[in-house]
């Protein structure tokens, strides 16, 4: 590696998107920058945070020294949370109504339509039914019209994935549209959870697709030249184009990313990470050096998928929270994200009358201090063909400069509407956020002050009924602040205990900063420190840490972690192949081709170790790494009378390849 060669690693959050530059050699953090996330256009906000951190290096940096581009994401996340995501159809072969009400598909995606075919294998990979090609024609007759995608799951897939593959061809020669199959995504036997893990996965393909489009362009304006990798949900990385196809092991990515950088960063083995964005606050661990991982699969939404990722805890609590009150004027704190009326007045400065004009209206109202604009970056219409008639009509007055939603939206239907828009991504809501309640305190200072005090006046004069004097602004600004570090410090405990806690009143004591309750002094504090990282963290960090006497770390360059991860992770990939024995000599071998069937336990195991070591090398090499080590463990149980492995009832082999990722 030359003295000349550098990392650039970006994140793109709902908020920022970061970018941090790497010295390869010394493993340093050398620059970083931020900008404004531009959701119409990914590019503009990605090449604005690399040009500004290469610009800040005291001799700029030719595009020739950087030899890897890393980006770890929380676009899939959001997407998942928030319900956006491409039209997708579900085909299901083998399923009966119980499996198939047991994905939960329904549930989740209300409408998505579901076709189920007979079809399917049974538990040895043979045959069970043949495929109902006739009635996969029709299905796609009914729905390839309406679906931008499809996704697509058989019974014992894992065991014989031939159905899938033929239902494949059948879906790109009648429509040509992209497919996911749940055996290339998970070799669990679960196949209701594979069908849902497809799903979700066929839904988000378009939103990376455009991402990695976009960091490409950014690179491709500035000269850059080498390999692009995406952060997957456990930590590791692979090559764009192998992502592209796979998006939903994007699912934590960003997460995922700021635990690597917080370990990078803080130097420490055992912490609680906390990364605070503009959406959501995302908790991790780290025992002994490494990040605890889920098997049971990353939960996102509400929804367990079989996607292997980091154990975090997501809430949704960022800097950009949406302030609203609940019943007698409870403070409610998100879990939804808009944009804070200080961004949008900044970046268009006419809000400020628009606020004056709210307030001199004295009628009031919840609408007030609320406004409407298309997502940053957008180029051209966006997409309506799925849009209803009500929905076309909002989104025609919405345009690239910020329009007061009471002037856009003023029936309940309307705001239905609105409503509808911004969960499908094509417009922005603007209105009142922790980031507004900080810079009215004094407590950030990027954006329009003036902006978030009137939105502030705005607020309680609709929760109190009359104009609020100023000490009553910064009052309310304080209960704002206050409950982010109540929330925060709920979350933090949650992981240092390992489970919700849910209204536990001694610990709410805790959190809120009472330190009692009645003539109970109570103290609970992680054994372990937290390191904090995320933009918005050092503005209510160290009141999190008072309040429970923890160890709060904030490292160098904290705030762009998830960008600093993105660039120091490795490639890696766990293969497992099953070998099965019944007593009768023949012993199958289940892999990612197939089945497979042996006359000797000895031998099984033999081929099963070559099996899985050669599938971990090409998946690594697949995704970006050609030099990789691989390390193998076995699992065996054998039939009581067994004294050799001729004796195996089952044996779990798998493979465990890790490389760094190949550079130019």
């Amino acid at each position: 590696m030359s003295s000349e060669s550098y990392f650039i690693g970006v994140d793109t959050g709902g908020t920022y998107t970061d970018a941090a530059v790497i010295a390869a050699r010394d493993h340093k953090v050398i620059a970083s920058a931020k900008a404004i996330t531009t959701k119409g256009d990914l590019a503009i906000g990605v090449t604005e945070a690399i040009t500004k951190a290469v610009a800040s290096l005291p001799k700029g940096l030719a595009p020739e020294d950087i030899s890897l581009v890393s980006v770890s994401t929380t676009l899939a996340t959001n997407a998942v949370v928030e319900g956006h995501g491409s039209s997708v159809g579900v085909i299901l072969a083998g399923f009966d109504a119980q499996m198939a009400e047991r994905t939960g598909i329904a549930k989740a995606f209300p409408g998505m339509p579901i076709e189920i075919i007979a079809g399917g294998h049974d538990h040895n990979g043979d045959e069970r039914v043949a495929l109902d090609k006739a009635a996969l024609g029709a299905a796609l007759e009914r729905i390839g019209g309406k679906c931008d995608a499809f996704a697509v799951a058989a019974s014992f897939a894992v065991r014989n994935p031939a159905h899938e593959h033929l239902i494949r061809e059948a879906i790109t020669s009648s429509t040509g549209k992209p497919v996911t199959l749940s055996t290339e995504l998970s070799s669990a036997l679960d196949a209701p959870r594979r069908a849902l893990t497809a799903a979700l996965n066929a839904r988000l393909i378009s939103r990376i697709s455009l991402l990695i489009e976009a960091v490409g362009r950014a690179m491709a304006s500035l000269k850059i030249v080498c390999p692009l990798m995406i952060v997957k949900g456990d930590g590791t990385l692979a090559l764009a184009e192998t992502v592209a196809k796979r998006p939903i092991e994007t699912v934590l990515s960003g997460p995922a990313a700021s635990l690597v950088g917080a370990r990078w960063l803080s130097g420490l083995g055992d912490f609680i990470m906390s990364d605070m964005g503009g959406t959501t606050t995302d908790l991790g661990v780290l025992q002994n050096g490494r990040p605890r991982v889920t098997e049971e699969g990353a939960e996102v939404g509400g929804w367990r998928t079989m996607v292997k990722a980091i154990d975090v805890r997501t809430i949704g609590l960022g800097g950009d929270s949406e302030i609203s009150f609940g019943p007698n004027g409870t403070l409610i704190v998100g879990p939804g994200r808009i944009v804070p009326v200080s961004l949008i007045a900044e970046r268009f400065p006419e809000v400020l009358a628009m606020l004056d004009s709210d307030i001199a209206d004295s009628e009031g109202g919840s609408m007030h201090g609320r406004f409407v604009v298309h997502p940053f970056g957008l180029s051209g219409a966006p997409a309506t063909s799925e849009l209803s008639a009500r929905e076309k009509e909002i989104l025609d007055l919405v345009t690239d400069r910020p329009k007061p939603i009471r002037k856009v939206a003023v029936s309940s239907g309307a705001q239905r509407a609105l409503a509808a828009l911004k969960r499908k991504g094509l417009v922005q809501i603007c209105g009142f956020t922790p980031s507004d309640a900080a810079h009215v305190l004094g407590l950030q200072a990027n954006w329009s002050g003036p902006a978030a005090e009137k939105a502030a006046q705005l607020l309680m004069r609709f929760r109190e009924m009359k104009m609020p004097a100023p000490e009553r602004v910064k009052e309310f600004c304080e209960e704002v602040w206050s409950d982010v570090v109540r929330l925060t410090g709920r979350v933090i405990l949650d992981t240092a205990l390992g489970r919700k806690t849910g209204g536990d009143a001694l610990l709410d004591a805790v959190c809120s900063g009472q330190g009692g309750l009645g003539l109970t002094r109570i103290a609970v504090s992680p054994q372990v420190p937290v390191v904090a990282v995320g933009g918005p963290v050092r503005i209510y960090y160290g009141e999190v840490g008072r309040r429970l006497a923890a160890e709060v770390v904030f490292p160098d360059f904290c705030d762009v972690a998830n960008a600093v991860g993105a660039a120091t992770g490795v490639v890696a990939r766990n293969v497992t192949v099953t070998v099965e024995g019944d007593g009768s000599g023949v012993f199958r071998l289940h892999g990612p081709g197939g089945t497979t069937s042996l006359g000797s336990g000895a031998q099984a195991l033999a081929a099963a170790e070559t099996l899985a070591r050669q599938e971990a090398l090409a998946a690594v090499a697949q995704m970006g790494a050609s030099h990789a080590e691989v390390k193998v463990s076995i699992e065996k149980s054998y039939l009581p009378d067994a004294v050799d492995d001729n004796g195996l009832l089952k044996a779990e082999v798998t493979a465990e390849a890790i490389g760094r990722p190949d550079t130019r």
